[in-house]
């Protein structure tokens, strides 16, 4: 059973996300706060969840850690307001894409544990990716704490925080990547002459089945690839194209793009 009080402090996308994988693995709903910026989406989280819905100055003072999830251009104005009130000893925990938990230092007492957090969507199906990093002030057990929340979620991974914009890039938004390419097969299947709903079979069940090989094999990618692909096969004439229209470029100079702007993001907050 958890010993700890967690405050959601800004319910939108990513915290609904938190709340409902902390319900899901039985986290009680007495040990979970959520603060929301409008009376009706908190009412709706209170009436969805059934959690408690406070104010973010009762959210600091009845909470062990404060899941700070608003926008990343909104957390200025709300440490302005809270970070008086946070005791040193309090642990903070950053769902904010792109902002390093030097942000939050600067504007919280001297020695607050700061831990950084990067999770994505699959989180509603429980298989997330999240990736977890410690500040300056954050030791052992806090990173632990950390673990406990989010390992219901799906998959989590300690990196160091200099890799953070990194793994926004290829796991934050990387789920946006997956699914581009789905709808990209299912218009293909379309076009070959499939029926809209068994284009979206084949390839979602597709999907799923190479990601779990992927998984569970061990294999590197290359390997799983070569094993489909046959000498002047059918496959090998679809990745000439591929390659023809430069996918592999296209990938590298996205996640780079995507590296970019989380490090934009955290520039224009300071």
């Amino acid at each position: 059973m958890p010993e700890h009080t967690v405050a959601v402090i800004g319910a939108g996308k990513i915290g609904e996300l938190v709340v409902s994988g902390l319900l899901r693995s039985g986290w009680p709903t007495d040990r979970l706060l959520v603060t929301a910026r409008r009376a009706a989406r908190g009412a709706e989280l209170a009436e969805r969840y059934g959690v408690t819905v406070v104010g973010n100055a009762e959210a600091v003072e009845r909470a062990d850690v404060l899941a700070i999830a608003v926008k990343p251009q909104d957390a200025a104005t709300l440490l302005d307001e809270i970070g008086p009130r946070v005791p040193a000893e309090k642990l903070v925990i950053s769902l904010c894409a792109g902002l390093p938990t030097s942000f939050f230092a600067a504007r919280l007492p001297e020695g607050t544990p700061v831990i950084r957090v990067m999770t994505n969507t699959p989180a509603l199906v429980d298989q997330a990716m999240t990736a977890i990093s410690a500040g300056p002030h954050a030791n052992g057990e806090q990173l632990a704490i950390a673990e406990e929340m989010f390992k219901p979620l799906g998959v989590t991974l300690r990196v160091p925080e200099s890799q953070q914009d990194a793994v926004t890039a290829l796991s934050g938004s990387g789920p946006a990547y997956f699914y581009l390419l789905v709808e990209a097969m299912v218009d293909a299947g379309i076009l070959l002459g499939l029926p809209r709903q068994v284009a979206h079979e084949l390839i979602v069940q597709t999907a799923i089945g190479s990601a779990v090989m992927l998984r569970d094999s061990g294999e590197h990618p290359v390997k799983l690839r070569e094993a489909v692909t046959s000498p002047a096969g059918t496959t090998i004439s679809a990745i000439r194209e591929l390659e023809n229209h430069g996918v592999r470029a296209a990938l590298l100079a996205a996640l780079e793009a995507a590296r970019d702007r989380a490090r934009e993001i955290a520039a224009q907050a300071r």
